[in-house]
């Protein structure tokens, strides 16, 4: 499977973005989808991941209650609802997804995802 994610910009503190995570290939409801974020100088932290059939979500403390991940496997695609948006959510958002059939690791660990979109930029706005 092929991620394209989309969807970041210039965001203002308490604004809210959209990203978008499009898959091509099969089978993309039988696959854990993930949000990642990354800053200058740190590590590729988990956000946000979402199971099959959209049921089981984990948010990361730092975004819960702002950040809603969700999917439409008929449009085959992910998306990360970002609300309140604070300075500290400035990164590049990576997708990530990988099949729940062979799924080895935690839905938290990036090491877990065998597929990833390229990344797109929120910043913000002084």
């Amino acid at each position: 499977v092929q991620l394209q994610a989309f969807g970041g910009g210039l965001a203002q503190a308490g604004g809210s973005l959209r990203l978008s995570c499009l898959a091509s290939g099969r089978n993309f409801n039988q696959y854990r989808v993930a949000w990642f974020r990354q800053s200058p100088g740190n590590v590729r932290d988990h956000v946000a991941d979402i199971g099959w059939l959209g049921g089981s979500t984990k948010y990361s403390d730092s975004v819960k209650g702002r950040f809603t991940i969700s999917r439409d496997n008929a449009k085959n695609t992910a998306y990360l609802q970002m609300n309140d948006l604070k300075v500290e959510d400035t990164a590049i958002y990576y997708c990530a997804a990988v099949d729940g059939l062979s799924q080895r690791g935690g839905n938290t660990y990036a090491g877990t995802y065998d597929y990833w979109g390229q990344g797109t930029l929120v910043t913000f706005s002084s």
